[in-house]
């Protein structure tokens, strides 16, 4: 019995020996498959997310967005496609393909100073600015490698060019024709063969030596009292005209010469001063007139007239036109010729006799000569004035 009992608890211990041995068995069967499951799984996730970012990747070098303000150019292996891409979204094939924008905005450049000798031999120093824009972006890409550059140094020679060719005072005071002959240099080779266009060129400013800007401001200097020497004269040629005008009114009637004195008197009077005014009569004047040689009246009525007759603007602007243009060429003083004078024999005997028969022939002729200068310059001076 024992025996038996002994073998069925060996087989008992056998059993379980066998089956905790079959159960560790399918717990380590199912632990590799779970692993395995992992790996697979972790690889399908890598997959999927480089898939992900390839497309993604894919999608980024095969859209484009172009501004407004732009113009897209593709080039498809090397070449470029005809036509340009406008603003907007674009899609290009993402392998071989490439896009370049081109900005089509009007672009201002400042232009360095430039130093030349223009025409008239001065030293200046000129800067501008230059405004221009593209006007066909596959020229502007093809056919120059950096047209900002390549413009900014056409402006730089054209700006020394236009130095050499022009004139101080032009660059000064033509501002307009100098921009417009520079804007004509600088255009001339960029707009066809390079695809812009310059629209606008100025010049900023105009360095003079100092030496040159003092001889301008002496000269300005010189203009302005040259001026105000005309004006001054001006006025005091109308006020000679309106003095000479009251004193002919005045000498044509005494009282007036008399009411003037008085009033001159009043106006001395008028101030608080101790001056004591002693008036000559007229009378008195008139008596020591009296003794003065009387002119013919047809020469007195002239000068009167003479001294009347010009009041207004019209003898003023003439004086200034004169005096502008060095003055009229007066007429030629006539001069009467001189007699010739008698020889005198030298004989002694008969000197008294030869002086005395010439005597007479020789001061008749100075006297006609003489009465014939007064009498041309008295008709001279009548006709001046209504000249």
């Amino acid at each position: 019995m024992e025996a038996i009992r002994a073998r069925a608890l060996g087989m008992d211990l056998a059993g379980r020996q066998h089956s905790q041995k079959s159960l560790g068995w399918c717990r380590g069967h199912r632990r590799a498959a779970g692993e395995e499951v992992f790996t697979v799984v972790g690889i399908l996730l890598v997959i999927l997310v480089i898939l992900v970012v390839s497309g993604l990747v894919v999608t980024g070098r095969a859209m484009r967005v172009v501004q407004q303000y732009e113009q897209g150019i593709v080039f498809r292996f090397g070449k470029v496609l005809p036509g340009t891409r406008g603003p907007g979204l674009h899609v290009i094939r993402p392998v071989g393909d490439r896009m370049q924008k081109v900005n089509m905005q009007i672009i201002a450049m400042a232009v360095p100073a430039q130093e030349g000798i223009t025409r008239d031999n001065v030293s200046v120093r000129v800067d501008a600015v230059v405004y221009f824009r593209v006007v066909d972006p596959i020229k502007a890409t093809v056919n120059v490698q950096n047209y900002m550059f390549a413009v900014s140094q056409q402006a730089q020679t054209s700006l020394r060019s236009i130095i050499g060719q022009s004139e101080m005072d032009q660059l000064l005071a033509e501002r307009a024709t100098v921009n417009k002959e520079l804007r004509r240099i600088i255009d001339e080779p960029t707009e066809g063969p390079w695809g812009i266009r310059v629209e606008r060129v100025e010049i900023k400013d105009v360095s003079l030596p100092e030496g040159m800007k003092r001889s301008m401001s002496r000269q300005a200097e010189a203009e302005r009292e040259r001026r105000a020497r005309i004006i001054t004269a001006d006025g005091e040629y109308q006020a000679s005209k309106r003095l000479a005008a009251a004193a002919n009114v005045m000498a044509r009637d005494p009282a007036a010469l008399q009411l003037r004195l008085l009033q001159t008197v009043v106006e001395v009077a008028a101030e608080k001063n101790s001056t004591l005014v002693m008036p000559v009569p007229v009378e008195l004047l008139r008596f020591f007139d009296k003794f003065t040689p009387a002119a013919p009246a047809s020469e007195k009525s002239a000068a009167d007239s003479a001294s009347l007759a010009d009041f207004g603007d019209v003898a003023v602007a003439a004086a200034e036109a004169e005096a502008e243009l060095g003055g009229a060429a007066a007429a030629p003083l006539q001069i009467p010729d001189i007699p010739p004078i008698p020889e005198i024999t030298a004989e002694v005997g008969d000197a008294t006799p030869a002086i005395g028969d010439a005597a007479p022939d020789q001061h008749a002729p100075e006297q006609d000569a003489a009465a014939q200068g007064v009498a041309a310059g008295r008709r001279r001076a009548a006709k001046k004035p209504g000249a």
